[in-house]
């Protein structure tokens, strides 16, 4: 059904003397932990002046919350300015016909006479699509790879197609965030600025590697780089509006969607694919996938120079879901019941000195949570825990049997309004064993479980992970064989290193049923491309034979997939040569 936004009433906000509708930013961080940003004063290893100085011009939020420790129901949450659960986006992966039937933050203002904008990462459905939901500008750039956009770096017009501007993601995303003022800035606009940063791929470049020189986890660098070019951005953003006169007439939101993915081991794996993205939650307990707070609570300021007063540190609970609720009634639009946030201005101007009355809510999944004041309580499978978050923020001490009438009270309220969810109750699922591994890490205070089984097996097989088969060397060859119960292809992966290309691979192997190919993926890229698989010609034969493969790219590679054939393989020997004809890389299983 067509979504039809009716305004019965406009009429001015009047608690402030503040500029009649404001300009409205969002900043969207991407699995950022809570103390990644220096304004936080736990880490000294960032480098954010620009985000710091954001910080000391407005509010930073110490307990600023997503509405969902996952990126599709945080975004959704966001732009909807409602519980994601109320309309079915619970989590990745499912349908996204409640989100695309609700009103966006972008239309409501554009029923109000705002140009708006899309920058960055969507993940809410195809990016050809977007201004179905209300953004006039869209440069949906994600990644070092063509993305979809209707205007140009350069400020012109353009079809909605799929651009190549051959920068680094976000530098393209922040120039495009520039852009985008100059082209609006004589009218109010809403901007919609979402960096995939510090998200994996881990894809910064030399430029802002280098500022992170010394000892530490690669994957350290590389989070605190794209932190830092973030923050490049943000310099930028707002030196714009400084010299165009905007500054005192813009409210900008900073907000990351979850918490940092730390795989509870935080491996350094090299190549910066999935995995721990070098972001840290701690002192929060917990990581992205759990309602605990290391995955929830995040980064969190809100700045407009002409309207809330600066050097402001605000300790009570604000949400992501406040963000629609403010830029509604900022815009003179009427205020909406049925959004899920406050409107925070009179709470950081300093109108109003008492915190928003209401309680906190999640469910994600098999996971609920709610916060009301100073308690918290968790509900995950089976397990249940109260914390006191003033004086345990770090989630340590269970108070449950200390304080059953409090657990039992938000328990109660925690229930009531699950029941208005789509589905309702307390869980839309059942507690997978990656999520129950977690609780017992860090909430129960069990010892970390082994890194998994795949990683184990690959040390006794140079690094190869087997798919669908088994794989084990012996007389002199790696031997791959498919498992019966398994009808799809057979493959061995690996992805530690990273080599420039051209790359010739040499693959010296025997089988009986011919058919094998070989696939790359590159720095900067989430998947491996279809244009990046070479069939190997290779005859069904008992013998040894020797087949081999160039492989290109504009980036180096660092993830190697070869499929086999169906009735399996010996392979001898797997060899990198650059374009010289020099090994760089070689797995000789005959040694």
């Amino acid at each position: 059904m067509k979504k039809i936004l009716f305004v019965l009433i406009a009429f001015p906000y009047l608690a402030f003397a503040t500029p009649s509708k404001p300009n409205i930013i969002v900043i969207y961080t991407d699995d950022h932990g809570w103390p990644d940003i220096g304004a936080a004063g736990i880490y000294d290893d960032l480098k954010t002046p620009h985000i710091n100085a954001l910080a000391a011009s407005g509010v930073r939020a110490t307990n600023g919350y997503s509405s969902a420790p996952q990126c599709v129901p945080s975004r959704a949450g966001l732009l909807a300015g409602k519980f994601q659960n109320r309309f079915g986006v619970e989590s990745n992966g499912v349908s996204l016909d409640g989100f695309d039937a609700e009103l966006t933050i972008a239309e409501r203002l554009k029923s109000a006479g705002y140009a708006t904008g899309q920058i960055g990462k969507w993940h809410l459905g195809l990016t050809s699509k977007i201004t179905d939901h209300g953004f006039d500008d869209v440069y949906s750039k994600n990644a070092n790879r063509p993305c979809h956009a209707n205007y140009t770096l350069d400020g012109k017009t353009i079809p909605m197609q799929q651009v190549d501007d051959g920068l680094y993601h976000l530098d393209a995303c922040s120039q495009a965030a520039t852009t985008f003022i100059q082209r609006h800035g004589d009218e109010p606009f809403f901007l919609y600025l979402a960096y995939r940063a510090p998200h994996v791929p881990l894809d910064a470049p030399k430029k802002y590697l280098d500022r992170f020189p010394g000892k530490m986890p690669e994957r350290r660098r590389q989070a605190l780089a794209m932190i830092s070019a973030m923050d490049d951005g943000v310099g930028q953003i707002v030196a714009n509006l400084k010299q165009r006169g905007l500054l005192e007439k813009t409210l900008i939101f900073y907000i990351g969607d979850n918490g940092a993915p730390l795989k509870i081991h935080k491996t350094d794996a090299p190549g910066g694919g999935p995995g721990w993205d070098g972001s840290l939650n701690e002192p929060m307990n917990g990581e992205k996938g759990m309602l605990a707070e290391g995955g929830i609570r995040v980064p969190f300021l809100v700045s407009w120079p002409g309207a809330i007063p600066g050097g402001q540190v605000y300790n009570h609970p604000l949400s992501a879901l406040d963000v629609a609720a403010t830029a509604v009634e900022l815009a003179g639009l009427p205020k909406d019941e049925l959004l899920d946030g406050v409107n925070l201005l009179p709470y950081l101007s300093g109108k109003i000195q008492t915190a928003p009355e209401r309680a906190l809510t999640w469910r994600w999944i098999a996971q609920a949570a709610i916060r009301e004041g100073k308690w918290k309580l968790l509900q995950g499978g089976e397990r249940a825990y109260l914390f006191d978050l003033e004086s345990d923020p770090s989630e340590k001490t269970n108070l449950l049997s200390q304080n059953p009438k409090i657990a039992k009270q938000l328990r109660q309220k925690l229930q009531n309004w699950s029941n208005e969810l789509s589905p309702p109750g307390l869980s839309s699922g059942a507690m997978s064993s990656v999520w129950e591994a977690y609780y017992d890490f860090y909430l129960d205070g069990k010892p970390a479980p082994v890194i998994r089984k795949a990683a184990e097996e690959s040390t006794g097989t140079r690094g190869w992970i087997s798919r669908n088969c088994s794989v084990a060397i012996k007389q002199g060859a790696l031997h791959i064989k498919p498992k019966a119960n398994k009808k799809q292809t057979p493959f061995i992966v690996n992805s530690g290193f990273k080599l420039s290309t051209p790359l010739k691979v040499k693959v010296s192997l025997k089988t009986v049923s011919g058919k094998a190919s070989i696939a790359w993926r590159c720095e900067g890229q989430k998947d491996f491309l279809p244009q990046q698989k070479i069939a190997l010609e290779l005859a069904a034969s008992p013998d040894w034979q020797d087949c081999e493969a160039v492989l290109t790219a504009d980036t180096p590679v660092i993830h190697l997939r070869l499929f086999l054939p169906p009735g399996g393989a010996e392979v001898k020997k797997i060899q990198f040569e650059n374009a010289k004809g020099k090994p760089v890389k070689i797995w000789d299983f005959s040694k």
